[in-house]
């Protein structure tokens, strides 16, 4: 049995050449396939960034909003309505006198700043007929206001009355207040002490 054959010197040069060439193309497969993998963790920690700074810009764009909208009704809300009938009651209208009650409300300004365009209407149809000042008697003119109220200062008070209508009638005449904040912002509250903003053009 004679010597084994290992092949030529070019026979060796050329496996030792496709070796080399197959680490290396392994080597740069798994170089980008790190790569890849590396990228994909960048992209998904990206995204995750992305989407909190997201959430973030969101909850601070509505505790702006939430901000804005508090300034705008803040001076509404501090406006107060209470009101009360008086009047004389009377009979049934069958055979005695028929009463006649009117409304009497207060508006009062406990915010720091006025109010302007004031009235109180009486269900759909009706006007407050006067309005006078509380302690009108520090007035010349014993506090009346024509109506609408042009402005009631920050810290005042001003007493509107309805027309007087039967007793039987009345509650279907309940008051709204509707006035302009020093803002230009134009409100009704109901007897229910609801608040809406109105239109600016809502009939005083």
């Amino acid at each position: 049995m004679g010597p084994a054959d290992f092949g030529d010197v070019p026979t060796w040069i050329g496996g030792a050449g496709a070796l080399a060439a197959g680490w290396f193309a392994y080597q740069t497969i798994r170089s980008q396939r790190q790569q890849i993998g590396e990228q994909q963790v960048f992209i998904v920690e990206q995204t995750r960034f992305m989407d909190e700074q997201r959430q973030n810009l969101e909850l601070e764009r509505n505790e702006l909003r939430a901000q804005a909208e508090e300034r705008r009704i803040s001076q509404a809300r501090l406006i107060q309505m209470s009101f009360h009938t008086s009047g004389s009651s009377g009979g049934d209208g069958a055979g005695g006198l028929i009463g006649y009650i009117a409304w009497q409300v207060e508006v009062e300004n406990t915010s720091d700043d006025p109010i302007h365009d004031v009235t109180v209407r009486f269900g759909d149809a009706y006007t407050a007929a006067t309005a006078t000042e509380r302690e009108g008697f520090h007035h010349p003119d014993g506090g009346r206001r024509s109506v609408p109220v042009a402005l009631i200062p920050a810290g005042h008070t001003v007493l509107f009355e309805s027309p007087e209508w039967p007793e039987a009638t009345v509650d279907n005449n309940r008051p709204a207040l509707m006035f302009t904040d020093d803002g230009g912002r134009r409100w009704r509250r109901d007897s229910y002490g609801k608040l809406e903003e109105a239109p600016a053009d809502w009939a005083s």
